[in-house]
C-alpha cells in the first residue's frame, strides 16, 4: 500500500504572497517617481533622526529581501550596500532592474523550501542560528518597515496620489 505524501505550503504560501506584495509595491512606488524626487530627502531637522530619501528606503527594503535569500541559498549575508548606493542605482529605472533582480534570487529561494516543515529547519543567519521562519517574519518586517517610510517620504515630496496596490 502507498501512503501519499502531502507537504503543507500553508505558511510559505503566505510568505510568498507577503513577499510579492512588497515586490508590487516597490516596483509601482519607484515606476511613478521621477528621477529629481528619487533621491530628494525632506528638510533636515536637527533634533530628530536621519531621514534618507524615498530611493533610499526602497533600496533598504529591498536590499533586506536580498540580504536574506542570498543567505538562505548560499550561507553568504552579504550587505547589498556596495552594490545599492544612490550613486551606482541613480535612476528610477536602475532601481527598477534592482528591484527585479531580487524578486529573481527570492523565488530561486522560494524553490529551496518544499513544505511549512522547511520553515523549522535552523541556519547560522548571520551570528547565531536561527529558524527559517524567524528569519523570513523578520525580514517581512524589517522591509515592510523601510517600504513605509519610503511612502511616506514620497508623499511628503510629492503631489502624486500613492499607486494603488
Amino acid at each position: 500500500m502507498q501512503v501519499a505524501v502531502i507537504f503543507m505550503r500553508v505558511i510559505l504560501d503566505s510568505f510568498d504572497r507577503q513577499f510579492v506584495r512588497l515586490h508590487q509595491r516597490s516596483h509601482g512606488l519607484i515606476s511613478q517617481t521621477p528621477n529629481d524626487l528619487l533621491y530628494r530627502k525632506p528638510r533636515d531637522l536637527g533634533q530628530t533622526m536621519t531621514i534618507f530619501s524615498c530611493g533610499e528606503y526602497i533600496l533598504r527594503s529591498v536590499a533586506a529581501v536580498e540580504q536574506t535569500f542570498g543567505g538562505i541559498t548560499t550561507r553568504l549575508w552579504d550587505d547589498p550596500f556596495e552594490w545599492t548606493l544612490p550613486e551606482k542605482l541613480h535612476s528610477s529605472a536602475l532601481v527598477l532592474e534592482y528591484i527585479h533582480e531580487v524578486e529573481d534570487t527570492r523565488k530561486k529561494g522560494f524553490a529551496f523550501l518544499s513544505s511549512d516543515a522547511d520553515l523549522t529547519l535552523e541556519i547560522p543567519a548571520p551570528e547565531r542560528l536561527r529558524s527559517i521562519h524567524e528569519i523570513l517574519l523578520n525580514t517581512v518586517a524589517r522591509a515592510e518597515h523601510y517600504q513605509g517610510r519610503a511612502f511616506a517620504i514620497f508623499q511628503m515630496l510629492s503631489d502624486e496620489k500613492l499607486p494603488r496596490l
